[in-house]
């Protein structure tokens, strides 16, 4: 089985509906009707090689580093609910604007200097495909996707809710 990523675009309101009833935040994920919720992307196991690409660290080892809180805040939704691969973390609107601030300012040049497959390698940095010829280019895609999504959710007041499923 793999770990894929996912960030969702939320009002204020709705994180705080999740916030008080976490089973409306699965309902809305894993609604069968609505399978274009435009709102929702899905980065792939793109999100490890993000994490090392920001911190120089795998998701474990960078849980201090300020810039992993793109995809883990520690902030939770609901500590027993289970995803997938755990439970969803969530940032607020005014976290999103910050962190916006800091990652829209990062460019693919920067990203490719941090590359190092060996290290990755080393950190077990998942999905562990560091030694293919795409696989920057794999991670460069998915963060621009993070990119634009912080962007488009600090434009409109939003929080972001991430989660592994």
């Amino acid at each position: 089985m793999s770990m894929v990523g996912n960030l969702l675009r939320v009002s204020k309101t709705e994180l705080e509906d999740y916030l008080n009833d976490s089973s409306l935040l699965e309902d809305n994920i894993y609604n069968e009707e609505d399978d274009e919720n435009l709102n929702l992307i899905n980065i792939d196991k793109a999100w490890d090689g993000i994490i090392f690409l920001l911190t120089g660290q795998n998701f474990m080892g960078a849980a201090s580093h300020p810039l992993s809180k793109i995809l883990f805040s520690s902030q939770l939704i609901d500590e027993e609910q289970d995803l997938g691969y755990g439970p969803a973390h969530y940032l607020s609107p005014e976290q999103v604007k910050e962190l916006n601030q800091q990652i829209s300012k990062i460019s693919e040049t920067e990203l490719a200097a941090k590359y190092d497959a060996k290290k990755m390698a080393e950190l077990e940095v998942y999905p562990e495909i560091w030694d293919d010829t795409n696989a920057l280019n794999y991670v460069s895609d998915y963060f621009k996707d993070v990119q634009k999504i912080y962007a488009e959710a600090a434009e409109n007041n939003e929080a972001i809710i991430t989660f592994l499923n």
